[in-house]
């Protein structure tokens, strides 16, 4: 496949007519796998969450080259008005592994995005696209093992996110006042790390009112499903980074201790591993000299 440049780092390929970024760090050495950055779903998110991560990664020297997409409906990359669920998103990476990748990569998810990274791996012909995985502050045990009923997640999508109230409410979202207390109240677990470059990218992605739908989607529920069974025939090694002071912006987390939460993923995961480290849930981002100091060990051993 042929890509084009809009400038030294961010680049594109076409998928099912949309046009889809993505930016690439060769690293230091090109036969080594390749890690596949997932980005968590937000007001203003894309890949340029990852930069810390990425800065820190290509500081210390690590040799994995670096794939880092904008989902449809994030970033530089095309934003209809649908509702996106989970698994339109792992036929997008699948399709970017398969054609712009073109070699197995190591997935690296954010957060609440684990469930594209369970469709992707459940994918006909994905298995061998997918070396192991890395979850970095995944979802509270209780709401990836429970499902939101279709119907609720419809309703509330077609009665307020997809009509003039929803862009009211996404205008508002875009404010630094809403994104500074948002952020110290749910993400991160000192204050000071609220800084001006976290919210100059999550004002300026905001500004672009056509990414409110891959947001509202997520608020909806769109990726709310019993993955139990699911997660059980992941294969691969997994890495299961959490926070130290992980919590939960749902209801039905609050009661659960990082212990609790990590306790679950490992018992579940067939080829599963954990380890905690300082800050909350947004750990590259927080805490990326941490991050990257557990990723690379275990990226290294595949």
């Amino acid at each position: 496949m042929t890509t084009t440049t809009q400038n030294t780092d961010t680049k594109f390929y076409n998928w099912k007519n949309y046009r889809c970024a993505y930016e690439f760090s060769p690293g230091n050495n090109p036969d080594a796998p390749p890690l596949l950055l997932v980005h968590p779903i937000g007001v203003g998110l894309s890949g340029k969450f990852w930069q810390r991560f990425c800065r820190e990664w290509t500081t210390t020297g690590q040799p994995n080259p670096i794939y880092n997409p904008d989902l449809l409906g994030c970033g530089d990359s095309d934003m209809p008005r649908i509702a996106y669920n989970p698994a339109d998103w792992a036929e997008q990476l699948l399709h970017f592994i398969t054609t712009v990748v073109q070699k197995p990569v190591i997935l690296v998810v954010q957060g609440a995005l684990f469930p594209v990274a369970i469709k992707l791996v459940h994918l006909p012909n994905a298995a061998n696209w997918v070396r192991g995985l890395v979850l970095s502050g995944p979802p509270p045990w209780p709401l990836m093992t429970s499902e939101r009923p279709k119907w609720r997640q419809k309703l509330i999508w077609n009665l307020f996110f997809d009509a003039p109230a929803g862009n009211g409410f996404y205008r508002y979202a875009g404010t630094a006042k809403f994104l500074r207390n948002f952020s110290i109240r749910q993400l991160f677990a000192d204050s000071q790390d609220v800084d001006g470059e976290w919210l100059e990218m999550l004002q300026l992605g905001a500004k672009n009112l056509a990414s409110r739908y891959a947001v509202f989607s997520f608020l909806a529920g769109f990726w709310r499903e019993n993955y139990q069974e699911d997660i059980a025939r992941i294969t691969q090694p997994t890495l299961v980074v959490m926070g130290e002071k992980a919590s939960s912006i749902s209801r039905e987390g609050k009661q659960e201790t990082p212990e609790e939460r990590l306790a679950d993923y490992l018992k579940t995961l067939p080829n599963g591993q954990g380890i905690k480290i300082p800050k909350r849930n947004v750990l590259p981002y927080e805490s990326p000299g941490e991050f990257v100091a557990v990723v690379a060990p275990f990226v290294a051993a595949l």
